[in-house]
């Protein structure tokens, strides 16, 4: 269920680019999964791409949508609320099953410091339960709150959500990947991973969404869209 990071297990956080992080977990899972499984989440990336998923994503200069949701520890956010502390990086994940998403949300734990010095905030959304959320905040030492996003609604008016398709449904069930524990409902929809800046009027000043969950937006990307 939890993938256990390099950070649990050796001292220290791992300081490395995002993409040198990703890319060594690509790595290793392509030297342990079989071909037909990478087979099969090469071909529903590639019809996503098809479907033109994150072209059709919410684009730079956008408004962002409004919303509320309940983050790890139960308590109610707002986009309003965090727009009036100043801009925010939001940040789309899959869950706390997805290694490339531990990945991520460390590697932009690590890089909290240097956005909050720019006056700017960090959230990140997942239609994973409440709980799911806590025990990865937890897990992690994340540092930032996570918003749990029930049936991918916010998600959802991102352009970002896709149903994952049967055959890719039996991979994750053999792996033990609950969907619908994990989310709290039977839909087997996620969000293609995505990270935002969002300016205080609420309009899109930084956009990456990818079909591909092994590609994230680079941590000193984003930090540069805020400079």
């Amino acid at each position: 269920m939890k993938w256990r990071s390099l950070e649990e297990t050796t001292p220290g956080v791992d300081t490395r680019p995002l993409r040198e992080i990703l890319a060594e977990r690509k790595e290793k899972i392509a030297k342990y999964v079989p071909a037909a499984t990478l087979e099969v989440h090469a071909r529903v990336m590639a019809g996503l791409k098809a479907q033109g998923l994150a072209a059709n994503s919410l684009a730079l200069g956008s408004q962002a949508p409004e919303f509320s949701l309940p983050d790890h520890n139960g308590n109610m956010v707002s986009l309003a609320e965090l727009l009036r502390r100043g801009r925010l990086v939001l940040c789309f994940f899959r869950g706390r099953w997805d290694p490339f998403c531990c990945g991520q949300m460390e590697a932009m734990n690590f890089a909290l410091s240097a956005i909050e010095q720019t006056g700017a905030s960090l959230v990140a959304i997942s239609p994973q339960t409440v709980k799911q959320s806590f025990f990865m905040a937890d897990q992690h030492q994340l540092r930032f709150p996570l918003l749990s996003d029930a049936g991918n609604q916010v998600a959802r008016q991102f352009g970002l959500v896709y149903r994952v398709p049967d055959e890719q449904q039996a991979i994750y069930r053999r792996a033990f990947v609950n969907l619908p524990f994990i989310n709290g409902e039977e839909s087997w929809e996620l969000p293609i991973p995505a990270t935002y800046v969002i300016d205080r009027d609420g309009t899109v000043v930084f956009a990456s969404a990818d079909e591909d969950y092994t590609d994230r937006a680079e941590p000193a990307d984003v930090l540069r869209s805020l400079s």
